[in-house]
């Protein structure tokens, strides 16, 4: 079979390996690709791969042998399933392949915004210390998370991961999840309804997918409703906020800071409010970019793909 990777750059820059893939049949990667070069490339293929690379109706009746487009990621919301699905193409993607990463990306986000390690270790460089000449001295007074509450939004593998964290940090956690889940064996946690959450909470961390019931899902209903002084954390997908409400809320002190990973456009807009927000905190989506997660979708897509092939597909997401 013929495997084609339409973005792979970003995925892999050269630090990990596509050997599992190349073992399965003929496979061409490009950095990139245009909108006006996807059929030119995709044409002969049987599996179509693609992180970012957009694929709507009119690709599928104009790539008659694909059998199967995968994700090289988890959201799928760039590629039009339903379509591919009446085609007769299955799509796929990948899952829980960076747990652990982006978990540990919020609880980064989240440091860095109460202790402010980076800012005082410029300070320090900078000579300020020297020439305050005392023996102790901080910029902003540092935060401690112990007896403090966690709202997770989103209590799937990473919102779960998080969780675990917030413990070991002594935090009280508190989730909100759109389907049953059990309970972890610490407490003090609980399962509450969203507006419980939003008021209780002094860090609410987004972990739910992007769909049409979440989009906005934070706006200034939801950040007048939280507790005045709040972190927020964003590392899962940028409209799940509505940004202008977001850096208002920064600005009157509503919210205490705001730590994203992922904005609703990516790079940034150079007159997006939030760049000129305070106490704010942003990362150029790389929260999953670990070697060993990106490795692992490299991995799992593999398997994907063998399994779709011998009969018994796994994480199809159109029906198929």
């Amino acid at each position: 079979m013929k495997i084609v990777v339409l973005d792979g750059h970003v995925l892999n820059p050269g630090d990990i390996s596509w050997e599992p893939l190349k073992k399965l049949g003929e496979l061409v990667v490009y950095d990139e690709t245009k909108p006006e070069e996807v059929l030119s490339r995709a044409g002969d293929c049987q599996v179509l791969l693609v992180n970012k690379v957009r694929l709507g109706e009119d690709y599928v009746a104009a790539l008659p042998k694909l059998k199967l487009v995968g994700l090289l990621a988890t959201g799928y919301d760039n590629v039009d399933v339903a379509a591919f699905a009446r085609g007769g193409v299955a799509v796929c993607n990948v899952v829980a392949y960076g747990v652990d990463d982006v978990a540990q990306h919020a609880m980064a986000l989240l440091l860095e915004l109460c202790r402010r390690t980076s800012e005082h270790s410029q300070a320090v460089k900078d000579g300020e210390w020297t020439r305050l000449g005392t023996w102790c001295y901080w910029k902003s007074a540092p935060v401690c998370l112990a007896e403090k509450t966690m709202g997770i939004i989103g209590y799937g593998a990473i919102g779960a991961c998080l969780g675990r964290m917030a413990h070991a940090f002594g935090m009280r956690v508190l989730a909100h999840s759109r389907s049953p889940k059990p309970a972890p064996d610490y407490s003090p946690f609980a399962f509450v309804q969203l507006p419980e959450l939003l008021a209780e909470s002094h860090v609410i961390s987004l972990h739910c997918p992007l769909t049409d019931a979440t989009r906005g899902l934070i706006n200034a209903r939801t950040l007048a409703s939280m507790r005045k002084g709040a972190i927020l954390l964003n590392t899962a997908r940028g409209p799940l906020v509505d940004e202008t409400a977001v850096a208002s809320a920064l600005q009157i002190g509503q919210l205490g800071g705001f730590g994203a990973d992922v904005l609703c456009k990516e790079p940034p807009l150079p007159d997006n409010p939030l760049l000129a927000a305070p106490n704010t905190l942003f990362t150029p989506h790389m929260a999953w970019a670990t070697t060993r997660a990106r490795q692992r979708i490299i991995d799992l897509m593999a398997d994907n793909i063998t399994n779709f092939f011998d009969g018994r597909p796994s994480h199809v997401v159109n029906g198929l």
